[in-house]
């Protein structure tokens, strides 16, 4: 489906966005209760693949990246779209960037979130399906912005590396618009705020990958 015909769905998304912004602003906790995966403690892929397995076709229930995360993937509810897990072991799919061609990703920082802080451009992402089928990507881009109203769900966001501004829209379409890429999103805490930014990870497929690195003659 082309962007173009997706545009008479902003409202509708931006609703559903605003609701899992806010879902991360109410559940905020302090970083002390932060736990982050012990990358000698990872269980090996093959082992992690059956430890997944639902037996379902394209529903995706695992994430694996070597010597920083291995977690089990929970799916948002229909009528909850909201929803993030609240254990310390899963990450959430955001079932509306699915619609856009995004795996989305997103955790809370004080639990699987704060992993997403040691991945690094260049890691292999490996999307583990219920039916084992697995899907590999590489970590291209590493976004951080700041809300400029942390405590409300309408904020605009900033840029911590350039000067750009989003509205929570332009947002969306920054990092769930995609052709088949991954997006891991966890909030950044500063100044004893909690929710004080966004953390923003892309991954695309590797093979794609390795043609824009042969391509920039690297």
């Amino acid at each position: 489906m082309a962007l173009t015909q997706k545009n008479t769905c902003w409202l509708m998304r931006a609703g559903v966005l605003f609701s899992l912004v806010a879902t991360l602003l109410l559940n905020a906790m302090p970083a002390l209760a932060m736990t982050n995966q012990d990358a000698a403690a990872l269980p090996n892929f093959s082992d992690f693949v059956r430890s997944v397995q639902s037996g379902e076709e394209n529903v995706v229930r695992g994430v694996y990246v070597p010597n920083v995360m291995a977690y089990r993937v929970a799916q948002q509810p229909l009528d909850n779209p909201g929803f993030l897990s609240s254990k310390e072991d899963r990450v959430t799919q955001f079932r509306m960037a699915a619609g856009y061609g995004t795996v989305g990703l997103v955790a809370h920082n004080y639990l699987a979130g704060e992993s997403f802080f040691n991945l690094e451009v260049g890691d292999e992402v490996r999307i583990v399906y219920g039916d084992s089928k697995v899907e590999t990507f590489v970590v291209y881009e590493i976004l951080q912005y700041q809300a400029l109203q942390p405590n409300s769900p309408y904020s605009s966001f900033r840029n911590l590396d350039r000067d750009e501004t989003l509205t929570v829209n332009q947002m969306f379409k920054r990092v769930f618009v995609s052709d088949g890429y991954v997006t891991f999103q966890t909030c950044i805490e500063k100044d004893g705020v909690s929710t004080w930014g966004r953390l923003f990870v892309i991954a695309i497929p590797k093979a794609e990958y390795e043609e824009l690195w042969e391509a920039n003659g690297l």
